[in-house]
């Protein structure tokens, strides 16, 4: 499984990506409840979850970013 493509993640809606990282943060839960009960079969899930949530994070930032900066230009 390949890791996933920050450019599928920017096609996404604001709200789209604020659902993914709940998302995102539930199954990372879960994998880390799997593993204290030893029952995590794919331990190399927990790369590809992080990974997706940094890109999830850093597109929000950016368009946290992006959003006050125009507000700013705005204003002057």
């Amino acid at each position: 499984m390949p890791l996933p493509k920050v450019s599928e993640i920017r096609e996404l809606t604001d709200q789209e990506v604020s659902d993914e990282i709940l998302s995102v943060k539930k199954q990372l839960f879960d994998l880390r409840f799997q593993k204290g009960t030893r029952r995590l079969e794919k331990p190399h899930q927990f790369k590809h979850l992080q990974h997706r949530m940094a890109q999830l994070m850093t597109v929000e930032r950016e368009r946290l970013a992006a959003t006050s900066d125009s507000s700013t230009t705005e204003e002057n």
